[in-house]
């Protein structure tokens, strides 16, 4: 408890100065964009993204009780000047294990999967070789607490992807695991890398294929797509990389998607209407609601928020290495929700 007037005011100084000093060591572009006056529309504040440094945004909000906003701003390609198009197809990186999740309660839901299994039960092959593999189970890779190395950290990993499981899987065979299962979080691609393995074990074929029969054409997504070969490039959204000369959109990196399929799908993962009987009981004690996901080029964010009745979807076409793209992501994601919130609330 502070119990006097001039402790209080070292207490001030001394907060002022820690801000002061933290405020130094943010990027001034950062905290521009926290401090300035917030816009009166969503598509204001897209076309501000795009003078933070962003090449193009495209944003969709469906809102209980309103008309969808489909909203773009920026380039769809810089350099053939095409404007930005809402519609446009866009990588959504690892927004994917959303629908990986929906997939594996699904296969469990039908006894064809069991969360409780090990990886060494369903890949005995990787016994010897990923430790504690007799000890991971399903439900512990699809929560990120296996402890077994990422793969996407090996070095200069966005350099050269890899472009097979065999190869991606190489990088952390025979490494130590970083923690004991279930003794700790982190975030890690190859968990989804053995999940996508272990459904297509399952299934006997491309697990995607089950993801389009069980989940996208029931809810007619008919603009969601396992990878860049099966649309037409010049319908996805550029991608750009701080410091790289070149347009990334050719780069396969998995699951595209529209901003408007990202955030039906969404919706329905929220509010059930995606699950058979059962399901949901067993996804929400295994995964998460929302996600974000980054590839060189590609930013994306998918939420739904509860007091507003409302999933936002948000693609931002600029990368960089030190994820200050990112973070500046975040604080316009944020604005975005405030000016929703305000137009609710006037």
């Amino acid at each position: 408890m502070i119990k006097n007037k001039k402790t209080k005011w070292t207490v001030r100084v001394l907060l002022l100065a820690a801000t002061v000093i933290s405020l130094y060591f943010v990027p001034w572009l950062l905290v521009k964009a926290w401090i300035l006056p917030l816009p009166d529309t969503v598509q204001e504040q897209a076309d501000e993204a795009i003078g933070h440094g962003f090449d193009g945004m495209i944003v969709y909000v469906d809102q209980a009780g309103k008309p969808p906003q489909y909203i773009a701003s920026g380039w769809h390609d810089r350099e053939s000047k095409i404007r930005a198009k809402p519609d446009a197809l866009f990588k959504i990186a690892s927004i994917s294990k959303l629908y990986d999740a929906v997939a594996v309660t699904k296969l469990v839901r039908d006894g064809r999967l069991s969360l409780d299994k090990t990886v060494a039960d369903y890949l005995p092959e990787l016994v010897g070789r990923i430790e504690n593999v007799e000890e991971i189970t399903l439900r512990l890779l699809i929560q990120h607490r296996s402890g077994i190395p990422n793969f996407t950290d090996a070095p200069n990993f966005w350099a050269a992807p890899t472009q097979s499981f065999e190869e991606s899987l190489a990088l952390v065979l025979d490494k130590p695991a970083n923690f004991e299962p279930g003794k700790d979080y982190e975030y890690c691609n190859t968990n989804y890398l053995l999940i996508n393995k272990i459904m297509d074990d399952a299934l006997g074929y491309d697990n995607f294929q089950f993801i389009q029969e069980k989940i996208l054409k029931p809810m007619n997504l008919n603009h969601t797509y396992g990878s860049l070969s099966e649309v037409d490039l010049d319908d996805v959204m550029s991608g750009y990389h701080v410091g790289h000369p070149f347009d990334l959109k050719a780069d396969d990196h998995g699951m595209v998607a529209t901003a408007e399929d990202v955030g039906i799908f969404l919706r329905a993962l929220n509010d059930g209407a995606l699950f058979a009987p059962g399901e949901q009981e067993i996804y929400t004690s295994i995964y998460e609601y929302e996600h974000g996901g980054w590839v060189p080029g590609y930013q994306s964010f998918a939420k739904y928020h509860k007091d507003l009745d409302a999933v936002t979807v948000e693609f931002y076409s600029t990368t960089d290495s030190k994820l200050y793209n990112w973070n500046l992501s975040e604080i316009i994601n944020n604005r975005i929700v405030k000016i929703l919130k305000k137009r609710k609330n006037p």
